[in-house]
């Protein structure tokens, strides 16, 4: 079985890569450029050379294809312009095939709430207000086996959003600043458990189904910097921010989803696909694992 994935060199679809060439399985992989291709290649994947916005080559990739893995996103104002004309894309190579779709969707579509399900009301920031119409498509699909995956803050070797508490090593007196005051809680999942879930759910999802990423560790952002204070030798330093203060640094819209007070069980990957997330705690990581190395 041969998988398309896009997104193979981000944070979560290189995670996705490795653990399925581990297992062995055939991956044809979308990259930018020559040196990212000789990358993919190295690790016995099949590199296309092209754009997640080349919607004829994304309908070849999907025909050649056993099913899709997507996780390519710009990340910006484009976001729902592209993620739109390539499901329509690769639908025009999937439908009527039954092949299976595993879309990205992520967990602050769900707003503040301390025990967010699949099943929970949405309540949507601006910055992901625009996901809801196109996972609707997803999972409504004909002819294809679809399932959305939400992560939760994805953290792991020493990347992802929680890098933000990172200072560069240079100022012995420095501090940790927060994000906002620091009493919302981030519902978070390592990235190798993540990539497992990715797996799972391409091989036993049911079409039409949705899994929450969550680990079921919801520490609070205070938690996070202590900690990433304690990793950095801090000696506990860490500073609040007013929400105009975080809205200044970070840019308003990105400031408001790392905001959100959310926790997640992620309890359905759990009984339906028999998934097992057992990598460190975010709070372990920043303490003593990948990312105190980094300084």
């Amino acid at each position: 079985m041969s998988i398309f994935l896009t997104g193979a060199t981000g944070f979560i679809g290189s995670a996705v890569l490795r653990q399925l060439r581990l297992q062995g399985r055939d991956v044809t992989a979308l990259v930018r450029s020559p040196e990212k291709a000789a990358k993919i290649e190295a690790l016995g994947a099949t590199a296309v050379i092209g754009d997640v916005t080349d919607t004829e080559l994304m309908t070849e990739q999907a025909i050649a294809s056993d099913g899709v893995i997507h996780l390519a996103s710009p990340g910006d104002e484009s976001s729902r312009d592209v993620d739109d004309a390539f499901v329509t894309a690769v639908f025009a190579g999937l439908e009527g095939s039954d092949k299976r779709y595993v879309h990205t969707g992520g967990i602050w579509v769900w707003g503040s709430n301390s025990d967010i399900t699949e099943d929970s009301p949405r309540n949507a920031p601006a910055i992901v207000a625009w996901r809801e119409e196109i996972e609707k498509r997803v999972l409504g699909a004909q002819g294809v086996s679809t399932t959305l995956i939400a992560p939760a803050v994805v953290f792991g070797h020493g990347s992802g959003i929680p890098a933000l508490f990172l200072g560069d090593g240079s100022d012995p007196e420095a501090a940790v600043r927060l994000v906002g005051d620091g009493s919302q809680h981030w519902t978070t999942v390592h990235v190798d458990d993540l990539a497992e879930l990715y797996i799972l759910a391409f091989d036993l999802g049911e079409s039409g189904s949705t899994y929450i990423g969550a680990s079921g560790e919801n520490p609070t952002v205070r938690e996070i910097g202590d900690a990433a204070a304690a990793g950095q030798g801090l000696d506990s330093r860490v500073e609040t921010q007013t929400v105009d203060e975080t809205h200044a640094r970070l840019g308003a819209a990105f400031a408001d989803a790392l905001l959100l007070d959310q926790q997640a069980r992620g309890s359905a990957a759990r009984i339906d696909l028999g998934w097992e997330p057992n990598g460190p705690s975010l709070v372990d990581e920043l303490r003593t694992g990948s990312y105190s190395a980094k300084n």
